[in-house]
């Protein structure tokens, strides 16, 4: 399978580029390649197809960031019950290019037959708004990843129509206005010439057909209020802020229409020792002065408990400390961060008369001079090189 190509570089746009420059540039794609220019040309059609998946993750904000993050792979879908949503190329019928073209330009384009008529036409079917929510995650469910159960309250369809919004199969008429299409082709002249362009049917919404004897329940609407409890499996290594997206798991549309998505927004707790950075997880150590001196043993947190580590005799403050392979593992399968433990020295507020004395006989023993003399040397040496500079 051949690599796939940087969407950037699909629609010929820089990684600032806005959504104005991004539509445009999809446009002058998708008029280039569209199958009614090109017929036969499978090369074409890959093109065309190429810049639709493109655009699809370009024109939203949620997928363009995870795009620009983790690249391809924070496109492909998840598990059964939830996952990250994408376009992923295979997706997408061609129908549903042509539609998705057609929303984007005002009809323009839209069917099979938009530059040369006679091509064939569709219904279109209603569709469910999406549903957003936020998830909390503690570290541990960060690391290990998780399945949530989430009670939704949603439209849903109703009961007894089954969501058709008609009394019965019996219940329903062809479009007089669009002869049952779904869409209607208007013919203008331009300064380019006759254009014509393909709309949805006012009448049925392009539906194709409209209901003449109403479900007497939802009023022909084909929705009622309900709840739904929803699993969600939460791969491990995921960050604040990043969506996933559950396919056809949001409000029930009209009249039978498609739902629309669940879209789960996660929200990381906060801990009070562990503290995020990447993939890696920073600790803050407190150790005594006379443990920074003579070494010794100590107690740091992790995610699946506390461990001791050595501190070796004359560790001094902002000294970095590594434990391999302990922090969070990659959304993407790409290895495991560390725990990065930070060393500070803490000093008591206040001495006693003895510690004092203790503390002044100290500061006359020949290490601790020396270090001092050490510490006024080197000040002394980045003076100098600063003032040659």
């Amino acid at each position: 399978m051949a690599e796939k190509r940087d969407y950037y570089e699909v629609l010929g746009v820089e990684k600032s580029a806005d959504a104005d420059t991004i539509k445009k540039a999809y446009r002058k794609a998708a008029i280039k390649y569209h199958p009614d220019k090109n017929p036969g040309d499978k090369e074409a059609e890959e093109k065309f197809k190429e810049a639709a998946e493109a655009y699809d993750v370009l024109s939203n904000e949620e997928k363009r960031a995870r795009y620009d993050r983790f690249g391809h792979a924070g496109m492909n879908g998840g598990a059964a019950g939830g996952g990250f949503g994408g376009f992923s190329g295979g997706g997408f019928s061609m129908e549903d290019i042509f539609e998705q073209f057609g929303d984007i330009f005002g009809g323009a384009f839209g069917g099979f037959g938009g530059f040369g008529g006679g091509g064939r036409s569709r219904t279109r079917k209603n569709r469910g708004s999406d549903i957003r929510v936020t998830v909390k995650l503690s570290l541990k469910e960060v690391s290990e990843g998780v399945t949530k159960k989430l009670k939704i309250n949603k439209t849903v369809a109703c009961e007894k129509c089954g969501g058709t919004g008609a009394k019965d199969s019996s219940s329903y008429a062809t479009c007089t206005k669009c002869g049952g299409s779904g869409y209607v082709i208007t013919v203008q002249n331009s300064f380019f010439g006759r254009m014509q362009t393909q709309s949805v049917c006012p009448d049925c919404q392009g539906a194709g057909r409209i209901i003449k004897d109403k479900c007497d329940k939802c009023n022909g609407e084909g929705t009622e209020r309900g709840q739904e409890v929803i699993e969600v499996n939460i791969p491990a290594g995921v960050a604040h802020g990043m969506a996933l997206t559950v396919r056809g798991r949001g409000n029930a549309a009209r009249q039978g229409g498609d739902n629309g998505d669940l879209i789960v927004v996660i929200e990381e707790e906060p801990n009070k020792e562990l503290r995020r950075d990447g993939r890696d997880l920073v600790h803050n150590l407190n150790i005594t002065v006379t443990t920074a001196l003579l070494g010794g043993e100590v107690e740091i947190p992790t995610i699946d408990g506390r461990v001791r580590i050595k501190i070796a005799p004359g560790t001094h403050a902002g000294k970095i400390l590594r434990l391999r392979g302990k922090g969070l593992p990659d959304v993407n399968g790409y290895g495991r961060g560390d725990i990065v433990v930070v060393v500070d020295v803490t000093f008591p507020d206040e001495l006693t008369k003895e510690e004092r004395k203790l503390v002044e006989q100290l500061a006359e023993q020949p290490h601790f001079k020396h270090a001092e003399k050490v510490e006024n040397q080197n000040i002394l040496e980045r003076m100098k090189s600063f003032f040659r500079g």
